[in-house]
């Protein structure tokens, strides 16, 4: 299964000369880092995070990350969708290169109209 998931803290009064927009930034460097270190593949941009692994794992992961994030502010806010498709591994590169190679047909497919 891929899961992407986002967590931010909230309820912190971090708003200090350091911090003075409240920015989550290093709250998510601890999320990111309880990912990275699973072991499990992942990858991560501006918006999410994403996970491949198997249910319980995922999930374990999710909640450790949470955890990290916690220690930020007195609540957190979780954002989660899963794919969810059973026998199915590699899907976190499988998935972006079938749609490359679309995008690529397509435009060779233009090219020659």
């Amino acid at each position: 299964m891929l899961v992407a998931f986002s967590i931010a803290p909230s309820g912190s009064s971090d708003l200090s000369r350091e911090n003075p927009e409240g920015s989550v930034h290093d709250a998510v460097a601890a999320a990111v880092a309880v990912v990275r270190e699973s072991g499990l593949p992942n990858s991560t941009d501006s918006m999410f995070t994403t996970i491949e692994g198997e249910w319980d794992e995922v999930m374990a992961v999710v909640k450790h990350a949470t955890e990290a994030v916690g220690r930020y502010g007195s609540r957190v806010s979780l954002v989660l969708k899963a794919d969810i498709r059973p026998g199915y591994s590699g899907e976190l590169t499988g998935k972006v290169e079938r749609m490359e190679a679309a995008i690529a047909e397509q435009e060779q497919y233009e090219g020659h109209s």
